[in-house]
């Protein structure tokens, strides 16, 4: 970014568009106006007006510190600290993974569960590794029954998941509990549902990852093992112990492990046949479950009874 030149917002953009594009960025152009609008404290809307304005040198060189890190893979929601999901902006920060339109879709399946309760009561949900608190907000957001208790293994993801509870208006409506999965609640609660987007890439495929993932998200709350699906192996009998009876599990999955994960719901006795949901691009992203009323081992047992 050459000082002999005057650098109008138009050809900041221009140039730094190029130069993403150069390093690799998937969206040079959007990157460099999200940087640009963070770093003259305005809307990214705004710049389209002020195409010939000429900014002063401190918001330039905050832009170009931006982009420099930019250049390195730091993600650009890190860099802002904030990212958009589900019409909502969610502080987010590299203790936590980057809320992806992807897991909206696990929302809107929730969403369409829990209004099936409709007796007027409280609906139960447990969001498990909550992250940022997107899946947890959201749900109690757009649900104003809702009681949700969001669990995650970081207490930092819960500080950030704190946060943009408060921001939200739905921190009294939301218990935040530091647990490895289920492990630490309370054994008499019970949950109408549970949602979770666990960890599920496979050790094998995560040098695969884009760098932006591989060197700055939490790789604990992406890598699940070698098969990728041994943290949802933990959490089926554990969702099973704490769901109401017909309650529902919710996971987000990767297209890898669709079959693996069927295959575990299918073999459980406490879940009917799992219900698959996929995304824009026609992948296997949304895995449902019922739990049965009664288990074939309760209902064997009763009928062995005099």
């Amino acid at each position: 970014m050459p000082d002999t030149e005057t650098w109008t917002v138009g050809r900041l953009l221009a140039w730094t568009q190029d130069y993403l594009a150069s390093r690799g960025a998937d969206s040079p152009r959007l990157d460099a106006e999200v940087l640009l609008a963070e770093a003259l404290g305005c809307q990214r809307i705004d710049l389209y007006t002020r195409f010939d304005d000429v900014p002063d040198d401190a918001p330039r060189s905050l832009f170009r510190e931006l982009i420099q890190r930019r250049a390195k893979h730091v993600p650009v929601a890190y860099l802002v600290g904030r990212r958009e999901f589900y019409s909502l902006s969610f502080r987010v920060t590299p203790e936590v993974l980057i809320p992806r339109p992807e897991t909206e879709l696990l929302v809107v399946a929730a969403l369409d569960r829990a209004r099936e309760y409709g007796d007027g009561g409280p609906v139960t949900i447990c969001d498990v590794g909550t992250g940022s608190g997107a899946i947890a907000v959201c749900l109690a957001k757009h649900l104003p029954r809702a009681r949700v208790t969001a669990v995650d293994l970081s207490a930092a993801a819960l500080g950030v998941a704190q946060a943009n509870a408060q921001r939200h208006g739905v921190a009294e409506r939301i218990r935040f509990v530091e647990s490895d999965l289920l492990d630490a609640l309370p054994a008499e609660l019970r949950f109408d549902l549970v949602v979770s987007n666990p960890p599920y890439v496979k050790e094998s495929e995560w040098a695969e990852l884009v760098p932006e993932v591989r060197e700055h998200e939490p790789r604990a709350a992406l890598v699940a093992g070698q098969r990728g699906t041994e943290v949802i192996e933990r959490l089926l009998p554990q969702a099973a112990a704490y769901l109401k009876p017909a309650g529902h599990l919710l996971l987000e999955i990767g297209p890898m492990i669709h079959e693996a994960v069927c295959t575990l719901i299918e073999a459980d006795p406490n879940f009917g046949s799992p219900v698959t949901t996929k995304d824009l691009a026609r992948l296997p992203r949304i895995v449902q479950a019922k739990k049965r009323e009664k288990t074939s081992q309760n209902r064997h047992s009763e009928q062995a009874k005099p």
